[in-house]
């Protein structure tokens, strides 16, 4: 007997991701009173520690199939109630590095149970309509990792260990909600091992492995964009002493335009199909990181609506590259393969945060070192294209 997908589900699934999610760059929000107390700056490996726990435990999900022998709504809860202590860890504890990098990297580990499940929970339950599924879901996603700096905007006298008490618990009670109210789609009757054939697919097969590959391009720009948000208004501001400016605010809305560009991808892809979306706000954001250097002189709202855009395109086409993951994949291993390009994608960013961090380091009010970003769309275009325009 097939199960009825409930009417709010789709609007529990959005805020449950968006609650799992606060947790992504809440340590970067704080960083600067972080550094302060430890006398240390800590700069790109913030980001890299969460990105690396987050590989690390999308990868042994794949592995060991969990997602295909444990319920999602189970999984997500743990790793909601899991994440939300080991953000707060910092807070608990005597403070030193290690500790701030190891409690990044077991948020990042735990995370791995709500971005890449939030994902086939949607897949699941939705077919046809799953496009504008995951433009809400992405959306959500990046709704939540932009909340960090929005609540930072607007309590500038809030403590630091206060501040990420109230971002664990909006974790918190989002996966108890989700747990609550979302029905399981059943497990695989035959329960899944660890099979290197079922996981290779993702280069094997060609549909599969464009959108894969598309995929790949566009996290290489996304998360380095991100983390240095900030960074970008601060050398726009440094040429610009004239203009007042909050950064953090800035920040939130930069990211936060995100939503935009996955909900209106969403709603367009029913119409012209993912993989054109997909590639047109690729295109888009390259052309964003390119002409960078060349707005530095122009005024605040020239700027302004440079970097609105850029933060619209570059991960509007997030979530239509995994609709055509999930719609090329292995139906009876959707889970684990999503969450093993979702593995992937994540390593790729390491490398770009960590090369822009080492170049603002020697470059540091020097806006084409941005221009590196350029390549990922460039690549995940060329190899793309041809296969999924037509999705």
């Amino acid at each position: 007997m097939s199960q009825k997908r409930p009417s709010f589900f789709l609007l529990v699934l959005v805020f449950a991701q968006f609650a799992g999610t606060t947790l992504w760059l809440s340590g970067n929000a704080v960083s600067a009173q972080i550094e302060v107390e430890l006398g240390v700056k800590l700069g790109g490996w913030l980001t890299s520690a969460v990105q690396m726990g987050f590989i690390l435990g999308t990868l042994l999900n794949a592995i060991f199939a969990v997602p295909e022998r444990v319920l999602s709504s189970r999984l997500f809860l743990f790793s909601a109630v899991f994440g939300a202590l080991a953000n707060i860890s910092i807070a608990v504890f005597p403070l030193n590095v290690p500790l701030v990098l190891i409690s990044r990297l077991f948020t990042g580990l735990f995370l791995a149970g709500i971005y890449p499940i939030g994902m086939k929970i949607a897949a699941d339950w939705y077919g046809k309509d799953l496009g504008r599924a995951m433009g809400y879901l992405v959306g959500a996603l990046v709704l939540g990792k932009a909340f960090p700096y929005l609540l930072k905007g607007i309590s500038f006298e809030l403590p630091w260990k206060t501040f990420l008490f109230c971002i664990s618990f909006i974790c918190f009670f989002g996966g108890i909600l989700l747990w609550w109210l979302l029905p399981d789609k059943p497990l695989p009757s035959q329960r899944n091992s660890f099979s290197i054939s079922a996981l290779t697919s993702i280069f094997k097969l060609p549909n599969l492995r464009a959108a894969a590959f598309g995929y790949f391009g566009h996290m290489w720009e996304l998360y380095a964009f991100w983390a240095f948000v900030p960074a970008i208004w601060k050398i726009y501001l440094h040429f610009h002493p004239e203009y007042s400016c909050n950064v953090s605010i800035a920040t939130f809305t930069t990211i936060a335009m995100g939503f935009m560009g996955c909900w209106i991808g969403g709603l367009l892809s029913v119409r012209f199909g993912s993989g054109r979306v997909a590639l047109v706000q690729l295109l888009t954001s390259a052309i964003c990181c390119f002409v960078l250097p060349f707005l530095l002189s122009f005024p605040l709202t020239i700027f302004s609506i440079l970097m609105l855009i850029w933060g619209i395109t570059v991960v509007g086409d997030s979530p239509q590259f995994s609709t055509l993951v999930s719609r090329f994949t292995l139906i009876e291993r959707r889970g684990s393969i999503i969450t093993l390009v979702t593995s992937i994608g994540f390593a790729i960013t390491i490398f770009s945060i960590q090369l822009i961090d080492f170049l603002l380091a020697y470059f540091s009010n020097d806006f084409h070192i941005f221009w590196v970003l350029c390549l990922g769309p460039v690549l995940g275009l060329g190899v793309s294209f041809r296969r999924i325009f037509k999705e």
